[in-house]
């Protein structure tokens, strides 16, 4: 039997929690909102909630304001669901991993079909023409006697 600890367990609780008190809050100011993953200290007293909104950039900056204006509100739910010695103070961070995944696909798209962006092209020029000073080492005078 694998044993987990405590911490890694009440994060995946936190989260099926804050994701239902989420939505449960029917604003609709915000955007469609997913937890993606709670990071909780040992001692579990800091919870640090990511999330990804789905939305115009306008829902996404309304869903930051109201998650961090709920946050005691939002505890205090979890202290009511959840029997736990301390609830953990929360900060909730906006997760863009999947916007930056999206632009390293598009990114690896363009090289494998040749297109190139306007700036990087200059770059690889000009890196072209400048010698690699570090690709060739002077040799040090050897010590025979």
């Amino acid at each position: 039997m694998q044993s987990f600890k405590r911490s890694t367990r009440v994060a995946e609780l936190l989260q099926q929690h804050i994701s239902k008190i989420i939505q449960e809050m029917n604003n609709s100011e915000m955007g469609f909102v997913t937890v993606t993953g709670i990071k909780l200290t040992d001692d579990l007293l800091d919870a640090r909630v990511y999330y990804s909104v789905l939305g115009s950039d306008e829902q996404v900056l309304n869903t930051q304001n109201i998650l961090n204006e709920s946050i005691p509100e939002i505890r205090h739910q979890i202290a009511v669901r959840l029997n736990l010695r301390r609830t953990p103070t929360l900060i909730f961070d906006l997760d863009t991993t999947a916007e930056r995944a999206t632009k390293v696909f598009e990114l690896l798209a363009r090289i494998k079909s040749g297109e190139e962006h306007p700036a990087e092209s200059e770059t690889s020029v000009t890196a072209e023409k400048t010698p690699n000073k570090s690709a060739v080492k002077p040799k040090k005078p050897s010590k025979n006697k």
